[in-house]
């Protein structure tokens, strides 16, 4: 479970790397100009939120998962009963 939090948690800060706030950003340097010539500009930036947006979630869901496992199984109750 935390191998697979930490591959989406990789995969969210490229994501938000690869957005292009305002002109500047990594896509750029990156070959954004010629992503955005190929989707056109709108789809790539919609593509690429939606694909942040997942992620996002993604890791909310997993996280809330990885706690509920870990109260489940007794980890948790040491920890509070120290």
């Amino acid at each position: 479970m935390t191998v697979l939090i930490a591959i989406v948690s990789l995969l969210l800060m490229a994501a938000v790397l690869i957005q292009n706030p305002k002109g500047g950003g990594v896509d750029s340097t990156f070959g954004g100009q010629s992503a955005n010539q190929m989707f056109g500009a709108a789809k790539s930036t919609d593509f690429i939120e939606k694909i942040t947006w997942g992620l996002a979630i993604a890791l909310f869901a997993l996280c809330i998962m990885a706690t509920l496992i870990v109260q489940s199984s007794g980890g948790g109750q040491q920890l509070l009963s120290q």
